[in-house]
């Protein structure tokens, strides 16, 4: 009589593997890299290259000679760090800022917790943060799409609708007055607007929201949570006064709010797993968005507001976990 004999788990492989999932987000990002170019033209090619270069660079020299493990920079996750931090940062972005930017994201926002899947916050958004407290002017200096296409640090700048928006409304004028000092939704939406290099263009950034959806390689909870609350809480301020409150489709269409919520919060090993856990981790960073956009002192609020949530997902994580598989329930 034969014996059953019955292998260890995992017994079916999805197929999935880290350098599927990592390289999978860069052909995401993709559309949003090509809107970049065309807008920005020399400046987003020289960030990015430094970006990705250096990320790449300072993990191999961190794993081999300070962790002395074998480096793994082949697996795609050092580059789309790399990405995403150049689409954090404006165009004319001084070399040696974006590389001590990127080192600090590597060094500090990953490789400082042990490496890949071991990291509690989004490594390309703490090196964006510390550029931003350490270097304000620099971070806050925009370049004017199209018009500065041929030029890198003498690119023509100006100030985002978000900005535009907060300093408008402080000072006292009225929404429909400073909507006609701001780009259309139409704008918005293709890419015409001032702003970070990956930002600008919530079209590509769909795109690559839609491939990552069709390949599985996220699933579309946090990042509709995130828009989701963002567009429920914003709809109600402008709805109690719409003379000193932006519209949701604003606040979704202008600054890093997309690019955050599809490509940062769903970061895996910095956000929860159960689908609950999910929900309220989106919600927090759409809610803490808003906050920070209304009444804070930055214009944006999307980078603080995933960080701090990034915070709260081990506690997240302890108390909202998903049933095991053959659980019994008890009435």
């Amino acid at each position: 009589m034969s014996k059953l004999l019955v292998s260890h788990s995992p017994h079916v492989h999805s197929g999935d593997s880290v350098n599927k999932n990592m390289y999978g987000v860069i052909i995401a990002l993709l559309p949003a890299l090509a809107a970049s170019f065309w807008f920005f033209g020399i400046g987003a090619l020289v960030v990015t290259l430094t970006s990705v270069a250096t990320c790449l660079l300072a993990e191999y020299i961190i794993s081999k000679y300070i962790l002395k493990q074998k480096p793994s920079i082949t697996d795609g996750s050092a580059a789309v760090t790399g990405l995403l931090l150049a689409f954090n940062l404006p165009s004319n972005f001084p070399v040696a800022l974006i590389i001590i930017g990127a080192i600090v994201a590597i060094g500090m926002g990953k490789m400082s917790f042990g490496g890949l899947g071991q990291n509690p916050f989004n490594p390309a958004l703490v090196g964006r943060v510390f550029l931003l407290i350490s270097y304000p002017v620099q971070m806050t200096s925009w370049p004017e799409p199209v018009a500065s296409r041929g030029s890198y640090i003498d690119a023509s700048t100006g100030a985002t609708p978000l900005a535009i928006m907060k300093e408008g409304l402080a000072s006292g004028s009225s929404y429909s007055e400073i909507v006609a000092q701001i780009p259309s939704y139409k704008e918005l939406f293709l890419g015409v607007s001032g702003g970070s290099a990956g930002e600008v263009a919530a079209i590509a950034l769909l795109l690559g929201f839609g491939y990552m959806l069709w390949k599985k390689i996220i699933s579309w909870h946090i990042p509709v949570a995130v828009i989701g609350s963002t567009a429920i809480f914003t709809g109600v301020l402008h709805a109690v006064d719409p003379t000193a409150n932006a519209t949701p489709l604003f606040h979704i269409l202008s600054g890093g709010l997309m690019l955050g919520a599809i490509f940062m919060a769903t970061d895996y090993s910095s956000s929860p797993m159960a689908i609950k856990g999910m929900w309220i981790y989106g919600i927090g960073i759409g809610v803490i968005t808003v906050t920070i956009r209304t009444w804070g002192a930055y214009p944006e609020g999307i980078s603080f507001a995933i960080l701090i949530m990034n915070a709260f997902v081990p506690l997240i994580d302890k108390y909202i976990k998903p049933k095991r598989f053959g659980e019994k329930v008890v009435e």
